[in-house]
């Protein structure tokens, strides 16, 4: 594959992706999507075949969106509630997919008061990175064990690294009860880069060694090949699955009064 360059709501972007099944695992469970105005990595779990099969009713509903014209936030949480309400038929109609499910996070370009903003979503622990002037942050909050000691003062950042509960989320879909959606929502800034990955990249990569990587490669595709493979390179203990979004223009970049800082909000269970 090859970066892409995508035109949407006014902005330029260049998008690439890359996957692999790692040197353990037998079959990649992960999923992707580049189309529309959503770019987003389902990381599926549930043992034989159910992973994989979670993760890809994400993906379709996620692709759904591509055929409407315009996107508002509660589109995204709805595509995503209705991937937790198919995943939970499949496992009704085939009981040997009980206990599959899988994580959901991504960007998705949105309309939100009149003009064009970032949506940046995420279940469970899958990451949104935002890079620029340089620096590489975190969007989103993991869903899980590990990060809720961090978050208590009970363990240390390093310590999550290793710790026996790193791979237990505690959010996903594929639940009884559909689960809180985290939202970020706020405005596009010339230059900005967003990474998406499943926990494949940064189980084996610590932030400052995928900063470095996204730093040293300015297409979008050859920064997700080269974050992939060193993933890889590291131990590959996982399936890993990236996506880079890179924002070139938009035509009102002529604004500079724009607030860039992310605003989250919560949101739960539809309705």
């Amino acid at each position: 594959m090859t970066t892409r360059q995508v035109q949407l709501s006014g902005l330029t972007l260049r998008v690439g992706s890359a996957t692999d099944v790692g040197r353990v695992r037998d079959h990649n469970e992960d999923d992707l999507t580049t189309e529309g105005a959503v770019f987003a990595v389902a990381d599926g779990m549930g043992g034989h075949a159910a992973g994989e099969v979670a993760s890809a009713i994400v993906v379709e509903c996620l692709r759904g969106l591509s055929e409407r014209t315009v996107l508002v936030r509660d589109d995204v949480v709805a595509a995503l509630t209705e991937a937790n309400a198919r995943i939970l038929r499949s496992v009704a109609r085939h009981p040997e997919q009980t206990g599959m499910g899988t994580t959901a996070a991504g960007i998705a370009v949105v309309s939100a008061g009149g003009s064009t903003h970032w949506a940046v979503f995420n279940v469970g622990d899958s990451r949104v990175y935002r890079f620029v002037d340089g620096r590489l942050q975190p969007v989103t909050v993991d869903h899980s064990e590990v990060r809720e000691l961090v978050d208590a003062g009970l363990i240390t950042e390093a310590e999550a690294a290793r710790h026996p509960l790193r791979n237990v989320v505690t959010r996903s879909l594929g639940a009884d009860t559909m689960p809180a959606v985290d939202l970020w929502v706020f405005p596009p800034q010339v230059g900005e880069r967003f990474l998406v990955c499943s926990d494949g990249l940064n189980g084996e990569l610590g932030d400052d060694e995928i900063g470095a990587v996204v730093a040293a490669h300015d297409d979008p595709e050859q920064a997700a090949v080269a974050l992939v493979d060193a993933a890889v390179d590291a131990g590959g203990r996982d399936n890993v699955t990236v996506v880079v979004v890179a924002l070139d223009r938009r035509e009102d970049d002529d604004d500079l009064d724009v607030d860039t800082a992310p605003r989250r909000e919560v949101r739960g269970p539809a309705t």
